[in-house]
């Protein structure tokens, strides 16, 4: 039974771990000459059906608070030139 226990608690913290490290692993490196205006993302997203509550930058990319055209709520992180969205899980 303390086997179990102890193998639980040690998976757990591996896996919530590798959860925590994967936040801090995105970084855009673009220029503030070469960044867009954030009014642009946000205007793009509103067409797409998105309704935003905030954009703020963050390691260099732009992090936007808010929800999708499917209504989900979200925290999404796009690169600041392309508006490409960085595929990063939270």
């Amino acid at each position: 039974m303390r086997f179990r226990v102890c193998s639980f608690m040690l998976t757990a913290t591996i896996l919530f771990g590798a959860t925590a490290q994967a936040d801090g692993n995105y970084k855009c490196d673009v220029p503030k000459a070469e960044m867009r205006p954030k009014m642009e993302l946000q205007n793009k997203l509103q067409t797409e059906g998105w309704k935003i509550r905030m954009i703020h930058v963050e390691n260099g990319c732009y992090e936007v608070y808010g929800f999708d055209a499917d209504k989900k709520r979200v925290e999404a992180f796009f690169d600041p030139k392309t508006f490409e969205r960085l595929d990063i899980a939270h």
